[in-house]
């Protein structure tokens, strides 16, 4: 295999479409530098306990004028404006919902009977009209949408009220409990946005925390790894994770956040 080793917690990885991977010493604690869909087919069935993550939003096909204004429009200092690095996020919305099925399907696929999938999302307008993600998770067991009530930026739009809140889908296998005593979190959670991070859309450590610590999982998926968030919440909740995310640049500022938080 063609690797970089940038330390024990992490590879970054060449060539993913020829590199085979070996299950658990190849992904355990490590970010794997690849395509998401890519690496999480090489991951054996039900061998991953929970999966928490956020994909791309593909915000930048918003029929809206914010992601499309170089000069930054409602978002502050333009972050999403070029899109992720190595990730455009402005992808037709057919191939979008496709490609998020596919990533779902697998998610499903490689965790056990008792598992989950804690899958956030944003719900937006678009040519005037909500658009929900239902047809992105529809047929997929949702046992349960999660509110995460966070702070609410700019609208200009006075078509709607000003958005405050993302939602995590709560994708389940049948043997699915939580540990003891979480359920009394309910199902609104409020938590701020992740602040002093460079990455232009960052999980906040708390909310990752609370899903983490909420299971009785001892290994955790986050396929769009971004800036480490997901691997963090695991290592202070004592879990392992296992992280894959695209961006080289992403995986090095993982790399030094994990490195930086656990000393």
């Amino acid at each position: 295999m063609n690797l970089i080793i940038k330390d024990k917690n992490a590879y970054v990885k060449e060539d993913m479409m020829s590199d085979k991977l070996s299950f658990p010493n190849d992904f355990v604690n490590r970010i794997i530098c690849g395509d998401s869909l890519k690496v999480m087919k090489q991951i054996p069935s039900a061998s991953i306990d929970i999966v928490v993550t956020s994909p791309p939003y593909n915000l930048k096909n918003s029929t809206g004028n914010g992601m499309k204004d170089p000069r930054g429009g409602k978002w502050k200092n333009a972050a999403l404006c070029k899109g992720y690095l190595d990730h455009e996020d402005c992808m037709p919305h057919d191939e979008y919902v496709k490609w998020q099925r596919d990533c779902l399907t697998e998610m499903f696929r490689i965790i056990p009977e008792n598992g989950a999938v804690f899958y956030n999302h944003k719900w937006r307008v678009q040519d005037g009209l909500l658009q929900d993600r239902h047809d992105i998770v529809y047929d997929f067991p949702v046992r349960q949408i999660i509110i995460w009530k966070r702070n609410g930026g700019i609208n200009f739009n006075a078509g709607y009220f000003l958005p405050t809140y993302e939602v995590i889908y709560l994708i389940v296998k049948k043997n699915f409990k939580l540990a003891p005593k979480a359920n009394a979190f309910g199902d609104v959670w409020e938590f701020g946005q992740e602040l002093n991070n460079p990455h232009p859309a960052p999980f906040p450590v708390n909310l990752i925390s609370r899903i983490i610590s909420s299971t009785n999982a001892k290994i955790v998926l986050d396929p769009f790894m971004g800036s480490g968030t997901t691997a963090i919440a695991a290592k202070i909740n004592n879990r392992q994770y296992v992280g894959i995310e695209i961006s080289k640049a992403y995986v090095q500022l993982a790399e030094k956040r994990i490195s930086e938080i656990l000393l």
